[in-house]
């Protein structure tokens, strides 16, 4: 091939072609210095976001130019500030009286990274098989209703009790992701619009269950389940002082079995030979609308158990933010991990310790939770564009860079 075509081709090949498989791929395939990087950058906005909501910095610049190191002072001291309110609240609190008091923000953040691993290892397998599953916020919801259900309406030993509850939270979440699949694979409707609207059936399924007199605590008004009886709950993982329960230790088993499926069993070898390239897979003899099926309930059902630990294990009772925004975070968290098991639960603990240090930054630092929100945004942003942080780091493209050592 003459280099003229070589040249021709090489837009198609190293950038976005229209098609939004390839879009996912290139984030799924993306190295892991280009996620840390934009971890890096998304910190640094949230430096810069720091710095125009401080008041003392706000002060010292209305005469920047006559004692411009006040401000820059001031802008040091907001920053150090903020991020050490977030380490403490999140991993270590350097005031605390005792042992267990030190490290309670740790425990803090790897429970609420227990739902974001099952959900976003849910969503993991969905993006490594071509599936852009958007709908794991339902699926979460369903599977809160199903576990919380049987944690409250039924009243069994321990062990039995919580098993049941937990098939059911696995049931709610399956159902949920069999539903986009069969569609897809029946009539071709793309799962980012079954998905997306799905979210919203699971949401108003959730209040009006919620509204019915059977559904709701007793003697109570208030669009909240009766508390699930403590036979249904995870048990604590180091006494009652602490949230943490068995719910991450089961979170960090179900990572294990995704790595099995997905890098050692002749089905994970499916679902990747499909979302590589469904057609070649056709051709090769496996059977994709089965696939299709398969990877949306295996991937509801993740996100089902995201959902039954949220219950079962911190909220102990439904109500109509039980999901928050799990389904949608856990999004950010697959692509963060780039929808590897390993990746996802260490961005899931990541995640989680930002949630956990939300608080401590609003009252330490005196600074808006948003904040908070806006990082895992901009982690979004820079996730979701490789290109991007190629860029602003100087990188090169590893496409070109194969094509030039070739």
């Amino acid at each position: 091939m003459s280099a003229a075509e070589n040249k021709t081709e090489a837009p198609e090949e190293q950038g976005f072609d229209g098609d939004p498989r390839s879009l996912l791929r290139s984030v799924v395939e993306s190295n892991g210095l280009v996620v840390f990087l934009a971890v890096l950058a998304a910190l640094v906005v949230g430096a810069v976001l720091v710095v125009f909501a401080d008041e003392s910095v706000q002060d010292a610049s209305s005469y920047f130019f006559s004692r411009p190191m006040d401000t820059l002072s001031a802008a040091w001291g907001a920053i150090t500030d903020a991020y050490v309110a977030m380490f403490q609240g999140s991993i270590y609190n350097l005031h605390a009286d005792s042992f267990s008091g030190s490290i309670k923000p740790l425990t803090n953040s790897l429970t609420f990274s227990a739902p974001l691993i099952f959900a976003g290892l849910g969503l993991g397998v969905g993006f490594r098989a071509g599936l852009f599953n958007i709908g794991a916020q339902g699926q979460v919801i369903l599977g809160a209703i199903m576990a919380g259900f049987v944690g409250f309406a039924f009243h069994l030993p321990f062990g039995v009790h919580l098993a049941l509850a937990v098939i059911g939270a696995i049931l709610g979440g399956a159902l949920w992701g069999f539903i986009p699949g069969l569609l897809k694979a029946t009539t071709g409707a793309h799962e980012v619009i079954v998905t997306i609207m799905l979210n919203y059936v699971g949401l108003y399924l959730l209040a009006w269950l919620l509204s019915l007199e059977s559904w709701q605590a007793p003697g109570s008004d208030n669009p909240k389940s009766p508390r699930i009886d403590e036979t249904a709950e995870w048990p604590s993982l180091l006494g009652d002082s602490f949230g943490l329960h068995w719910g991450f230790v089961a979170a960090l088993l179900a990572a294990w079995g995704v790595w099995w499926l997905m890098e050692r069993s002749t089905w994970g070898f499916t679902f990747r030979a499909v979302g590589a390239n469904p057609s070649a897979a056709t051709i090769a003899g496996m059977n994709v609308k089965v696939t299709y099926v398969l990877v949306m309930v295996i991937a509801g059902t993740l996100a089902g158990l995201a959902g039954g630990t949220q219950v079962l294990g911190t909220e102990k009772a439904l109500t109509t933010g039980i999901a928050g925004s799990i389904g949608f975070d856990a999004i950010t968290v697959a692509l963060l991990g780039r929808s590897r098991p390993l990746g996802i639960v260490a961005a899931g603990i990541l995640f989680g310790g930002l949630r956990a240090s939300g608080p401590t930054l609003q009252v330490q630092a005196g600074l808006p939770i948003d904040i908070v929100l806006v990082i895992q945004s901009v982690i979004v942003l820079f996730i979701a564009a490789p290109p991007l942080v190629r860029f602003l780091f100087r990188l090169p493209d590893p496409r070109l860079v194969k094509e030039v050592t070739a």
